[in-house]
């Protein structure tokens, strides 16, 4: 696989798109070639990820207390080959914003065909076990989009 760059988005930046992120980055399968970030729709600059956060992803391995966050832009959208958002919610701000780029936006739960629910709620200011709820919903849904950048690879 090779080429472009993902961007999750959630609220604040501060959870659930950093937790993605930083999951994709790690993943064995993630080819050459693709660039992982996030981004929150209502977040400011430089807020650290949340100590759950980077509690439950220290299980993993993953360090992600050098995460800070940072607003979506509009040429964060643009450069964006898939942006992946956490909410039908997410997704219908992206549609107010960037009406354009719709066709690059998906919802994260929509590459689990056995969720449930396509909303990943958000866990801020809940326990350690509610993150670890909401990082295996993500693990559940990096198949599926690992599948699709691999297609979107061959469709070039």
């Amino acid at each position: 696989m090779a080429g472009g760059l993902i961007v999750f988005v959630c609220t604040g930046n501060v959870c659930r798109s950093p937790m993605a992120e930083y999951l994709l980055r790690a993943h064995p399968e993630l080819g050459a070639g693709w660039d992982v970030c996030s981004a929150g729709l209502a977040a400011v600059f430089g807020v650290p990820a949340s100590h759950e956060a980077v509690g439950v992803m220290r299980e993993k391995g993953i360090d992600i207390r050098a995460h800070c966050s940072r607003p979506l832009s509009a040429e964060l959208v643009a450069a964006a080959e898939l942006v992946v958002v956490m909410t039908a919610d997410h997704s219908r701000m992206m549609d107010l914003l960037y009406p354009e780029a719709m066709d690059k936006v998906r919802l994260l739960k929509s590459f689990d065909e056995g969720a449930k629910r396509l909303d990943l709620r958000d866990p801020i200011g809940m326990s350690h076990d509610v993150y670890r709820g909401i990082r295996k919903e993500i693990e559940q849904a990096l198949p599926g989009l690992l599948a699709c950048l691999e297609d979107r690879t061959k469709s070039r």
